[in-house]
């Protein structure tokens, strides 16, 4: 067990507080123990962009509101920046090898990124949004906010779909894991 960054009568880290370094690491070490859900996130037009991203989450219902945290030194943050919107595809449990692909920094940028894939074009925000995703959304930037080396965009959500039933892909320790088959 561990407080503030250190265990128990200093058990296993040096004396002393911890550095900012350390802490960094700690955290993403605690990190890697949270489960999240994947998502692709996108954006169209003349910032055609997309990105795999497990920092996402559910902000309002009223109004409807959803947010994403990009680094700043992802090439995502100035699509989101310029495009003014963002589609988000959550991945389901077949759908690993789109995650590996949008975070993979050799595949093309721009528009081609997306030969590869089956999309559609978002109707509210011309984002590309992935075919066969169990749940889909389409969103204006309504807000930024900066954190840290990320920015938290705030989007006001414009459409939304979802094929309920469908397993999702997860994010666990590290490397993408399915959940077992539901059970009725």
């Amino acid at each position: 067990m561990t407080v503030n960054g250190s265990a128990p009568n200093g058990a296993g880290h040096p004396a002393g507080p911890p550095t900012a370094q350390r802490i960094a690491q700690r955290l993403r070490e605690t990190m890697r123990e949270f489960a999240t859900g994947i998502t692709v996130l996108t954006t169209g037009g003349d910032h055609t962009h997309g990105m795999t991203a497990n920092a996402f989450g559910s902000v309002s219902l009223d109004p409807p509101l959803v947010m994403c945290c990009v680094a700043h030194s992802a090439a995502m943050h100035a699509a989101i920046g310029g495009a003014g919107h963002f589609g988000v595809s959550i991945l389901g449990a077949d759908q690993e090898h789109l995650a590996r692909y949008f975070a993979d920094r050799r595949r093309p940028r721009g528009r081609a990124q997306f030969d590869a894939v089956r999309w559609r074009r978002g109707a509210h925000t011309g984002a590309p949004l992935l075919v066969g995703s169990p749940a889909w959304l389409e969103c204006r930037l309504a807000h930024a906010h900066e954190g840290g080396d990320h920015t938290i965009f705030v989007g006001e959500v414009l459409a939304t779909g979802a094929e309920p039933g469908r397993d999702p892909l997860l994010f666990f320790g590290g490397d993408y894991h399915r959940v077992a088959a539901r059970t009725a």
